[in-house]
């Protein structure tokens, strides 16, 4: 599976690399179940409750994405496999600088309201989504298109357009970038690029409760805290049409309870199988289980405005000592039962580009008599105070609890320092608690990509242009260096020259370490023997369109 995700991926790439996406297709799905199961029948999939409301550009974490994800439709998607595919786009071709695109739309799609899909569907709403104003948190994403500096300035009005998003007709808009950037076209294939409809901006706080799309599904309720329900979208015009009647979301806050209910029948498919179990699930005989090399990588997050840990010497002495106390091997092996593999880079096995060969790279590998040295060096730069405790906060709805006592133990082992594994109950409040600078300590850190590339496992989280509540940089990390790399890597020409910068970019964060690394979790996930067409797809979610069910589960 490692080596058909890979060749896959690097389809994608080869798309970037001709930077038109109107000739890198893919098959259409059909719309019938055919023999796999009722057309009509609803699937119900595990999920945790969003941290806010559904908007596109303010939503980035799994709760609400997958969900968004389902209900709005952009200008490419991706295939089960990673593959990019024009969705709502015809074409998207480039200047030769990479500089300027030009986007064409397919026409007659049209928002679940019976509103068309415009230029101006997608222009409103990515200025939206980077004007200051609207304080949205997938801002950055939208920093290298002209005008971006200028809406973030104080006092901007909030309906203030991007300058360099020009409308030229009902179909087709120009982009005008600041500076090159080689995947544009892979990732306007991620949820804050959707378009919006006009009634977007006449009420947001409504939207938020109530989308209105133009993907697979349509939204039909929210009760929060206990479900989000989709039906099928009968005027989606995309490739990937759902062989089922819809997807209801069911909010948990314990995945071992998720679990059970898959085994009894009560649950179609979760992802995240959790750690009590992970020896089990794939024997289990009341389940189909699924467990292959995934996407998502598990890191530790130290927020950079605290008190011994800030981005400076001794911060950074502190860190690595922290991330040399970490046996990750122990992790996967003992904690997840070989659901998980130790992390050797930033970015995961399945992303094309992916390398182990980079500089600092022994900050991530397991060694404690160096570890306890360096927590010395810092020492003596600014002693640890032998009162103070360091934290290791995580949400306790997706099974994390034995990895991060077994960190906390670890740390406390090897440096000898007070720490203390602290569970927050659901993933809205943990999230909520990152937003708002709150947590005075170490914290989970996952990630799930959002595009098929290493660039984003970099920018979005490590950017400086992420920082400050601005995008996924919850560290507040800002490095002129790191920045110049990934700046030097948009320019390049060659694939060779990216992924070089890239691997450059790594070895600032591998000395520097704003989040460490941990492991990367395996894309395993089950669903209940009724279940047909059951697979998780590159970003370790659940292929909702694909699955069916019988109709008298």
């Amino acid at each position: 599976m490692t080596h058909t995700i890979r060749k896959l991926a690097a389809a994608a790439t080869a798309c970037i690399a001709t930077l038109s996406l109107a000739a890198c297709g893919g098959s259409s799905a059909s719309s019938g179940a055919d023999d796999q199961g009722d057309a009509s029948a609803v699937i119900t999939a595990y999920d945790t409750e969003p941290q806010g409301p559904l908007i596109p550009a303010d939503t980035n974490e799994r709760g609400g994405s997958k969900p968004l994800s389902l209900i709005l439709a952009r200008l490419v998607a991706f295939s089960p496999d990673g593959k990019a595919v024009n969705e709502v786009a015809d074409s998207i071709k480039p200047n030769s600088g990479n500089t300027q695109f030009t986007v064409k739309l397919k026409p007659g799609w049209k928002f679940s309201d019976g509103s068309p899909v415009t230029a101006q569907s997608f222009t409103k709403a990515w200025s939206y989504g980077a004007n200051v104003a609207n304080a949205q948190k997938n801002a950055s994403y939208f920093s290298t298109i002209k005008g971006y500096d200028d809406l973030q300035k104080s006092g901007v009005k909030s309906d203030e357009q991007l300058s360099g998003l020009k409308v030229q007709d009902d179909l087709t808009f120009i982009v005008d970038l600041s500076e090159p950037d080689s995947i544009f076209p892979i990732k306007v294939g991620y949820n804050a690029f959707s378009p919006l409809p006009e009634s977007f901006y006449k009420d947001p706080k409504g939207f938020g409760e109530h989308p209105v799309g133009n993907g697979q599904y349509k939204f039909k309720s929210w009760e929060h805290n206990k479900s989000i329900q989709l039906v099928k979208n009968p005027d989606y015009k995309g490739q990937f049409r759902p062989r089922n009647g819809g997807v209801n979301f069911m909010m948990y806050t314990a995945n071992d309870s998720a679990y059970s209910d898959i085994q009894a029948g009560n649950l179609d498919v979760m992802e995240n199988v959790p750690s009590s179990a992970s020896k089990t699930f794939t024997t289990d005989s009341s389940v189909q289980a699924y467990n292959k090399p995934g996407s998502v990588i598990e890191s530790v997050g130290i927020s950079g405005n605290l008190d011994h840990f800030k981005h400076d010497e001794e911060g950074i002495l502190r860190r690595q000592a922290v991330s040399m106390s970490i046996d990750r091997d122990a992790i996967c092996k003992k904690v997840l039962n070989g659901t998980a593999t130790p992390a050797k880079s930033y970015s995961a096995p399945t992303i094309p580009g992916y390398s182990t060969s980079l500089k600092n790279s022994e900050n991530i590998k397991y060694n404690a008599a160096k570890a306890k040295s360096l927590w010395q060096q810092a020492d003596k730069i600014s002693p640890w105070p032998t009162s103070a405790k360091l934290d290791f906060t995580y949400n306790a709805d997706q099974g994390f609890g034995p990895v991060y006592k077994a960190l906390a133990n670890m740390v406390r082992t090897n440096l000898g320092i007070n720490c203390e594994d602290v569970p927050i109950p659901t993933f809205q409040e943990f999230r909520q608690n990152v937003t708002e600078r709150k947590i005075q300590g170490a914290y989970h850190a996952g990630w799930s990509p959002d595009y098929p590339s290493v660039e984003n496992y970099l920018n979005p989280i490590y950017g400086s242009a992420a920082a400050d509540g601005k995008g996924a940089n919850d560290s507040d990390y800002k490095s002129s260096q790191f920045d110049s790399l990934m700046n030097q890597a948009a320019k390049a020409t060659s694939q060779s020259e990216v992924e070089s910068f890239y691997d450059q970019a790594q070895g600032v964060l591998l000395h520097d370490l704003p989040g460490i690394p941990v492991y990367y979790a395996n894309a395993n996930g089950a669903a209940a023997k009724q279940v047909k067409g059951f697979s998780i797809n590159w970003q370790n979610f659940p292929v909702y369109w694909q699955m069916s069910v019988p109709s008298s589960k």
